[in-house]
């Protein structure tokens, strides 16, 4: 102990003054504390956090700053679709057509050993007045090129498909976190309280490899889980049975609502009971507008024919009818739309983009299934002026090498490189950012991560990703982690 009085530090601490430091560092916690309620704390210096009312989860939230977009669509591409066969265009590529990749003897990626480097199967040209060059591969949405903001240079954590899944859709490549639409909806609720804020469209054929965990909300309340369901398979126990009738099944409903409401008023005050209450009248509502939305009979001839909701490829037509749904749940003020094309386990890799063994054959039956739907939503949604405040981005888990496997004909898995695109609010038309190298290995120019891109998207939609925020197991968690910038060259 003498020693230490004797020490720097022992002059400078004693009995007397540690406690006047003490008591000077716990008034400093209270001052914060005190400005922090009263709003007065300076900007950008902590977390945000929504008011949420119990009654009402769904109810509309103010962003943090003024918004380009009001809702958002994210079209999801499941089993990697190959950027260097759809928009990537790579010259070197044609002219170096089976011979070796130079400086990547004996490559190993996901499935072994890459052979040579193989050209593009399907040709290139110049779409639109701004000459952007895709293939022909998808020519509708080619044909599209002048709407959309091409990124380059994504670069995933994982070149397995669950774990590049969860990374596109939570930004973590381990299972437990929260969809971006789940904190979208957390973020900023709905605009229509008839319909859930978040909605997952999965393809007519399945789900994707990680299932419902594409849409879970994991830690954040259940109520901004995604709400899974198609036009084929409208949500589960949805229609009245037939031996009530509607006006039996109204009666039913008012009776309750009285019994609930008297119940509520002899415990005034009782927030969890006028909590379960408000969800229960919400389910009733959403199973009234859920039945609407997804009944497509009103639309004209046109349209049906636009998307291809009357094509004889059944599986065609069943994507068309959820790109269709799409449209109409976002036109009703749903939030986040999360749009699949493409289902795990379906055998032989028919059911998705994941092109190891026969990519000359297996593309064209994607291809034919997601091209035309897709390019008419967009269609759809730019006519009916939906697109000037919606948010679209497509998406897959990563790209798919130049090379083909060895003793294959097909690509394997490539995260170091390959192409999302934007389109709608916020975002630059017939635009380009970031690119790979001259075979589309890996990005080599302004490299672009998840995390940038959901910075961006939540930049988009009026949220700081910084600072959007929930306190979870001792964390401040948030969907971009501690990563992140948002790509300011694709704002419009």
């Amino acid at each position: 102990m003498s020693d230490l009085r004797r020490s720097p530090v022992g002059q400078l601490v004693n009995r007397r003054n540690f406690l006047q430091l003490g008591g000077m560092g716990l008034g400093g916690v209270a001052l914060t504390s005190l400005l922090a309620e009263q709003g007065l704390l300076a900007a950008g210096s902590g977390p945000i956090r929504p008011e949420i009312d119990a009654a009402r989860p769904y109810a509309a939230r103010p962003p943090h700053f003024e918004p380009r977009a009001r809702r958002m669509l994210m079209i999801f591409c499941t089993g990697a679709l190959s950027h260097v066969d759809s928009f990537d265009f790579k010259p070197e590529l044609v002219k170096r057509h089976d011979t070796p990749m130079p400086g990547q003897d004996k490559l190993v990626t996901f499935q072994g050993e890459n052979g040579n480097l193989i050209k593009p199967l399907w040709d290139f040209r110049a779409r639109g007045q701004s000459g952007k060059m895709t293939s022909d591969l998808l020519p509708s949405l080619g044909e599209l090129a002048d709407e959309l903001c091409f990124i380059h240079s994504m670069t995933g954590k994982s070149n397995t498909h669950g774990p590049a899944e969860s990374q596109m859709s939570t930004g973590f490549i381990l299972d437990g976190f929260p969809s971006m639409g789940s904190w979208v909806s957390y973020a900023l609720g709905s605009e229509s309280q008839n319909l859930p804020a978040y909605v997952a469209i999965p393809d007519p054929r399945g789900v994707p490899q990680i299932s419902t965990r594409q849409w879970a909300s994991a830690f954040l309340p259940a109520a901004y889980q995604g709400t899974p369901f198609n036009a084929d398979k409208p949500i589960a126990n949805l229609a009245r049975p037939a031996s009530i009738s509607a006006d039996a099944d109204s009666a039913t409903r008012d009776f309750v609502k009285f019994l609930n409401e008297r119940h509520l008023a002899q415990y005034p005050g009782d927030t969890e009971l006028s909590a379960r209450i408000a969800s229960y009248e919400l389910a009733a509502r959403m199973q009234l507008a859920a039945a609407e939305v997804s009944d497509t009979r009103g639309e004209s001839a046109a349209t049906l024919a636009l998307y291809g909701v009357t094509d004889p490829n059944k599986n065609k037509a069943g994507f068309a009818r959820n790109c269709l749904l799409a449209r109409r749940l976002l036109e009703r003020g749903v939030r986040f739309v999360q749009l699949f094309n493409g289902a795990y386990a379906m055998g032989e890799g028919v059911g998705n983009w994941d092109g190891h063994k026969t990519i000359a054959t297996q593309y064209p039956v994607h291809a034919n299934i997601l091209d035309q739907p897709c390019a008419a939503l967009l269609r759809d949604l730019k006519a009916r002026g939906l697109l000037a405040d919606t948010l679209v981005a497509f998406v897959t888990e990563f790209g798919r090498m130049p090379t083909f496997q060895k003793g294959a004909s097909g690509r394997d898995h490539n995260p170091s490189g390959f192409t999302i695109w934007l389109a709608g609010a916020g975002v630059k038309r017939g635009f380009t950012h970031g690119a790979t190298d001259e075979f589309g290995y890996r990005a080599v120019k302004d490299v672009t991560s998840i995390y940038d891109l959901h910075a961006t998207l939540l930049h988009l939609l009026g949220l700081d990703h910084q600072r959007l925020s929930f306190y979870n197991n001792g964390i401040e968690r948030r969907l971009t982690d501690v990563h992140g910038h948002v790509v300011e060259a694709v704002l419009a």
